[in-house]
C-alpha cells in the first residue's frame, strides 16, 4: 500500500488542478521542456520548478537551463522533504486516515453512483471490504492510486528522486516547505459532506485517468501551463472547499514559508500549483517577488 500511497499525492493533486485549473494562469510560451522560473526579492535569488511526481521510466526531463538552475542553487526546497520517508509517510496515513465505525464506502455515495464506485474498485485491483476502514478522504486517495496502476508511472521515476539524490551528491541541503502531516491534515480537516464529494470526483475520474494523466505529461513536458490550466474545461469541478484547502491554502502556507528565505534555492512543486487560482507564482508576485519565466 506504501506505493499507492506516496503514488497518490502526486497525480491526485495534478487531477484536482485539471478540474479546477482557470485561465488566469501565469502566461508563458511554451519552450521546449518543464516550466522554470527565476524567483528574486532581496536577497532571494532562487528558481521555481513545476514537476510530476510520477513518471514513466526513461523519460527525458531535465534540460541545460534545469541543470543549470540546480547547480547554481545552494539547496532544494521540495514540497515536504519528509515525504520521502516511506514508513514516515505510511504511519500517518494511517493514523489520519483511519476511523473506527466508519460506513462501507457503497453508503457514502448516492444510490446511483455505487455500481460505478464497484467498477472502479474492480477496476483497480481493490473492495470495499479494503476501503471502507478509511475516512472518505483517503479511500478517495486509494482509489485514485489504484486506478493509476495501468499508467505505467512510478514515483520512482519521477521528478524528485531524480532532484534529491543530484542535490544530496552535491553535497547541498534538502528541506520542504510544509510537511506530510501538514499534506494530510488538508484532506483530514474537510467535512464529509466535502469528502464524500471527492470520493464521488475520484470515481468519475477513475475510468479517464489514462487519457488525463497523458494529456497533463504532455502539456508539463513542453512547458504549457496554458494547457494544464485548460484542463478545467475537460475536467470535473472540484468542490470549491476542497479546492480551497488541499491547493490554495497551501499555496498561501508556501508563500509564508518562502518570504523569509535568502541564498540560491531550488524549489520544486508540483506543477498543478503553479496555475489556476491563486497559484503560487502569482502570490509570490503579489508579495513583491520577481518571478521571471527562463524556460
Amino acid at each position: 500500500m506504501m506505493r499507492l500511497v506516496t503514488r497518490l499525492l502526486a497525480l491526485f493533486a495534478l487531477t484536482l488542478v485539471a478540474a479546477c485549473g482557470q485561465n488566469d494562469a501565469p502566461a508563458a510560451k511554451a519552450q521546449g521542456g518543464p516550466a522554470l522560473w527565476q524567483v528574486q526579492r532581496g536577497e532571494l535569488n532562487g528558481w521555481l520548478f513545476g514537476t510530476i511526481h510520477v513518471l514513466p521510466k526513461g523519460l527525458a526531463w531535465q534540460t541545460p537551463a534545469i541543470t543549470e538552475a540546480m547547480t547554481a542553487s545552494d539547496r532544494l526546497v521540495l514540497e515536504a522533504a519528509d515525504l520521502q520517508d516511506e514508513q514516515k509517510t505510511l504511519s500517518l496515513f494511517e493514523k489520519m486516515g483511519r476511523s473506527a465505525g466508519l460506513p462501507p464506502l457503497e453508503r457514502r455515495v448516492p444510490d446511483e453512483e455505487k455500481t460505478a464506485l464497484v467498477k472502479a474498485m474492480a477496476d483497480g485491483g481493490t473492495n470495499s471490504q479494503l476501503l471502507s476502514g478509511y475516512e472518505s478522504w483517503a479511500a478517495a486517495m486509494l482509489l485514485s492510486a489504484s486506478s493509476q496502476q495501468g499508467l505505467g508511472v512510478s514515483q520512482d521515476d519521477g521528478v524528485e528522486p531524480v532532484l534529491i539524490e543530484a542535490f544530496k551528491k552535491a553535497g547541498k541541503p534538502i528541506g520542504g516547505l510544509e510537511t506530510v502531516e501538514r499534506q494530510f491534515a488538508a484532506f483530514d480537516t474537510l467535512p464529509e459532506a466535502a469528502q464524500s464529494r471527492l470520493l464521488l470526483q475520484t470515481i468519475h475520474e477513475a475510468k479517464g485517468m489514462k487519457a488525463l494523466y497523458d494529456r497533463i505529461l504532455a502539456a508539463w513536458g513542453k512547458g504549457d501551463m496554458e494547457a494544464i490550466a485548460k484542463e478545467d474545461q475537460i475536467g470535473e469541478q472540484p468542490d470549491p472547499m476542497v479546492e480551497e484547502a488541499v491547493l490554495v491554502a497551501r499555496n498561501r502556507d508556501w508563500v509564508k514559508a518562502i518570504e523569509p528565505m535568502q541564498g540560491h534555492p531550488f524549489i520544486a512543486v508540483g506543477a498543478g500549483h503553479l496555475t489556476g487560482r491563486e497559484n503560487l507564482i502569482e502570490l509570490l508576485k503579489a508579495k513583491g517577488f520577481t518571478v521571471t519565466r527562463v524556460q
